[in-house]
């Protein structure tokens, strides 16, 4: 008799187990931490997150399955190969840096030390598990355990409309997405028979015909439903306004590790699943791709700079515009023999905007601490106030329009474009350009707002000499006052009288502007990091690009 029993190959889930560990960790422990010892869960949070990703070091050098069939120990339902360890270093990384920015955020925003560490870790394991996922029940599951956690992150801040309001569109639109993601897959087990990927691409291939139309349906739904969670237009409502309402590195993290978790989601089920019905998603996917880096980048050309929450907006509808240039790879993949070469210009190109992404929501995060309202003329004379900040902000915002510095953004682009031409798609080729060209604007004039002369305050007060942050201006603007016997009135009296320094001290414009506050150390190390990591990749593309030319699948 055969037994049923599966082996685990435990090495090869540590990723996403250690994740999961960790966050329950955390969760017991913030029971019996009191008040005053509640930061030591973000340092816990950092170091599961930490020895999650080391753990993909020992994973490098081979190509580890488990969870599989007894009778069938080729079919899996899970694996550590190429495509999952690059996308679960993506994940875990993206998850460490918005560890980094949150330190600061749980803090000044009053959040709940124990549930915030909680979820993050929760959600970054489901985020792990689901590039090595290879039945559709596991991805389904992967895929929830990544969304449900980031629907409390978005609402987390008690008592604000915005963020509530967020969590709940976010909540109904991923909702429906699941809804119509579950159907399809319902369709496509009652199509082949079967969950495992492998044999669901079997089972298409050999559909009956009175099967077929259900088949394609169910091929048609799951497609959607995962445009839905990459937010792909015209399923990218949720997005901007769900941006705005999260916590700062909330939505940098919905941006790159909630979008990772959706394209390989996207990316297993097209190429592994469906390749014999390539005919049907892989126009749909040109299509999605076209509509959305259109309407992501159209959208970001017509931000009022000077409007509340400007700057996360706008790079909300900025990364609409960057997933439509993450489909373009895999609409090609429909087109080629061998599909390789264009996911991977997908991971690549992941990757790069993965990085400076972060990096620019760091800064953002940064910004927001002084200037709560996040408005992009905020960023005006950032230069001044913080040349690092202003110098890391500009470069992240060249490497996402493509131009020097940033060379790492530049070669991602053209390696997205190569794809697209070769798989015989010279109009999403085209369209690709224009948008590119389209971009350039909205970011070159963030990048100019950097570099101005701060604004004057018409509204500042009157700050006497002696006070912080008065300036030479303010003391003689309250000298008149001071003369004319207000409530600081110093009386008259002979130069020789011991006053007589110090009213000239009143005058005297020997005192400096105050200085910015001083950064917190983990929001500095994680713009810092993610600026290394940049300029590193810039000077070094091929680190990345190498994924454009590796049997990932």
């Amino acid at each position: 008799m055969t037994s049923l029993v599966q082996s685990v190959d435990w090495l090869a889930i540590a990723p996403p187990a250690i994740a999961a560990g960790a966050a329950l960790v955390v969760l017991v422990a913030d029971l019996f931490l009191p008040e005053r010892r509640k930061p030591l869960l973000g340092a816990l949070a950092l170091a599961g997150l930490v020895l999650a990703a080391l753990s993909l070091l020992p994973l490098l050098d081979g190509d580890r399955r488990t969870f599989c069939l007894t009778t069938a120990p080729d079919t899996c339902s899970y694996a550590a190969d190429p495509f999952a360890l690059a996308l679960q270093f993506l994940v875990l990384g993206g998850a460490l840096l918005t560890a980094l920015l949150s330190v600061h955020t749980v803090r000044d925003l009053g959040l709940p030390a124990g549930e915030y560490w909680f979820l993050l870790l929760a959600s970054a394991a489901g985020a792990a598990l689901l590039p090595a996922s290879r039945d559709l029940a596991t991805l389904v599951v992967a895929l929830e355990v990544a969304s449900l956690p980031a629907f409390a992150l978005v609402g987390l801040r008690r008592g604000s409309r915005l963020s509530s309001e967020a969590a709940l569109k976010f909540f109904l639109s991923s909702v429906a997405a699941t809804a119509v993601m579950l159907l399809g897959v319902s369709f496509v087990y009652a199509a082949t028979g079967s969950m495992h990927l492998s044999r669901v691409a079997d089972g298409l291939d050999a559909v009956p015909a009175q099967l077929s139309t259900l088949a394609t349906a169910g091929v048609a739904l799951t497609l959607v439903g995962f445009a839905f969670k990459t937010a792909a237009a015209p399923f990218h409502f949720w997005v901007p306004d769900t941006y705005v309402g999260a916590p700062v590195p909330v939505a940098g993290y919905l941006s790159v590790v909630g979008k990772a978790a959706g394209f390989s989601g996207l990316i297993l089920v097209a190429v592994l699943a469906f390749p014999s019905h390539a005919e049907v998603w892989g126009p749909v996917v040109a299509v999605l791709a076209a509509l959305t880096m259109t309407a992501g980048n159209a959208a970001a050309l017509r931000q009022n700079p000077g409007r509340a929450h400007s700057a996360v907006r706008l790079l909300a509808w900025s990364s609409v515009g960057q997933a439509g240039y993450l489909l373009v790879p895999i609409a090609a993949a429909a087109y080629t023999d061998d599909p390789n070469g264009a996911i991977g210009t997908t991971v690549a190109y992941a990757l790069m905007y993965a990085v400076v992404n972060l990096g620019a929501f760091g800064v953002t995060a940064l910004v927001a601490r002084t200037h709560p309202e996040g408005r992009i003329t905020d960023f005006r004379g950032l230069w001044a106030a913080r040349p690092l900040a202003a110098l890391s902000l500009g470069f992240f915002l060249l490497a996402l329009a493509g131009l020097p510095p940033g060379i790492i953004g530049l070669f991602a682009k053209v390696a997205v474009f190569s794809a697209a031409v070769e798989a015989g798609l010279g109009w999403l080729a085209v369209v690709m350009a224009v948008n590119v060209v389209i971009a350039l604007y909205y970011y070159l004039r963030w990048t100019a707002v950097l570099f101005r002369a701060p604004a004057p305050d018409p509204a500042a007060e009157p700050v006497p000499a002696g006070a912080p942050g008065g300036t030479a201006e303010t003391a003689a603007a309250a000298a008149p006052e001071r003369a004319a016997g207000g409530p600081a009135a110093i009386p008259s009296v002979p130069s020789a009288t011991p006053s007589a320094p110090a009213t000239a001290s009143v005058a005297a414009p020997a005192v400096t502007p105050a200085r910015p506050p001083r950064a917190p150390a983990p929001l500095t190390a994680a713009i810092g990091l993610a600026a290394v990591l940049g300029i590193a990749l810039s000077g070094a593309p091929q680190l990345v690009l190498r994924f454009a030319t590796a049997a990932l699948l």
